[in-house]
């Protein structure tokens, strides 16, 4: 079978032959069709995850959407994570108890693209957040893949307004693109104004931040939090650390909560997932993604490094 395979920390995969897995007890085949190249596969391939260095060579991807015995399913993979190859192949071999079984309808390669990152942004909204109908949601970070997920998925929870913040003139036009009711731009590390900016583009005191971003732009959105607000941290693309004031956090008594999917029971990922597929399917939850060859991974991998990938990549190996 054709796989793509990470053979030197730090550099891209090599797309090669190899022979098909053979599955142990509990295990199955998965006929791969979409699988995406995630932050996460890029940080594990690095060698400077807090996962530590991968043993090499192995085949990446830590999730991705196929067929078995029937089936059309979604598979996690704890590869670059732990010993094990993942979805960036023609065939993985997955625990069978970890399979995903996905609705009828379900596009295999938009379910990829939106994957654990749309299912980040929902339980992050709703079962951390508490989000509410008729409340005010700011998104951070909105063009990525959580982000353009999050603001879809707050208004489909029933937010009155939806503020996106997005760094890139491209991440703004996905977030505007997503449904957002304004798109803040963050351009500057000045805490100040990214507040002022906030302030305006808000209909009055905002009841919850979502935050993959951390740093200057978390601190500017927690400053347009009513009493009693809360601000979900789930990333710290900007900066590993965020200048928010005590006497803010003490004043209006405000929520700082951490999120991360590896809280999450197999039974709530799995419930999300299908949640997620349904979404999509019905046409109410997409993000920018581009479909790309497995033969082409090496490239495509360089580009979704880069940024200049025109959303999440997705390899098709069939």
């Amino acid at each position: 079978m054709r796989a793509a395979e990470i053979r030197e920390c730090g550099r891209p995969p090599v797309v090669a032959d190899r022979e098909p897995p053979v599955p142990g007890d509990g295990e199955v085949l998965v006929d791969v069709l979409a699988a995406p190249i995630t932050p996460l596969d890029l940080l594990c391939a690095s060698g400077t995850s807090y996962f530590g260095t991968p043993a090499t060579p192995y085949v990446p991807g830590v999730q991705g959407v196929g067929t078995s015995r029937g089936r059309t399913v979604w598979f996690p993979s704890p590869a670059g994570m732990a010993p094990g190859d993942g979805s960036m192949a023609e065939v993985a071999c997955v625990p069978e108890a970890s399979l995903v079984e996905l609705p009828g309808g379900a596009d295999p390669v938009r379910l990829a693209a939106l994957g654990l990152s749309a299912v980040a942004a929902h339980m992050a909204l709703t079962w951390r957040g508490g989000l509410a109908a008729g409340e005010q949601v700011i998104v951070l970070g909105a063009g990525g893949v959580v982000g353009q997920a999050a603001v879809r998925l707050a208004r489909t929870a029933g937010a009155r307004r939806v503020v996106a913040g997005a760094r890139s003139p491209g991440a703004r036009a996905r977030a505007a693109a997503a449904g957002a009711d304004a798109v803040v731009a963050l351009d500057t590390a000045d805490v100040a104004e990214l507040a002022r900016r906030f302030t305006g583009a808000a209909d009055g005191p905002v009841d919850l931040v979502l935050d993959p971003l951390f740093g200057a732009p978390a601190a500017a959105a927690a400053r347009t939090l009513r009493p009693g607000g809360r601000l979900v941290n789930l990333g710290s693309s900007a900066d590993e650390t965020c200048p928010i004031e005590s006497s803010l956090l003490r004043g209006r008594s405000l929520r700082l909560l951490g999120y991360t999917n590896n809280e999450l029971s197999a039974e709530q990922r799995a419930a999300s997932i299908r949640f997620v597929a349904e979404q999509a399917a019905s046409g109410r939850l997409d993000a920018a993604h581009e479909t790309v060859p497995l033969e082409d991974a090496a490239e495509a991998w360089r580009r979704q490094g880069a940024g200049t990938a025109a959303g999440r990549i997705v390899l098709t190996p069939r």
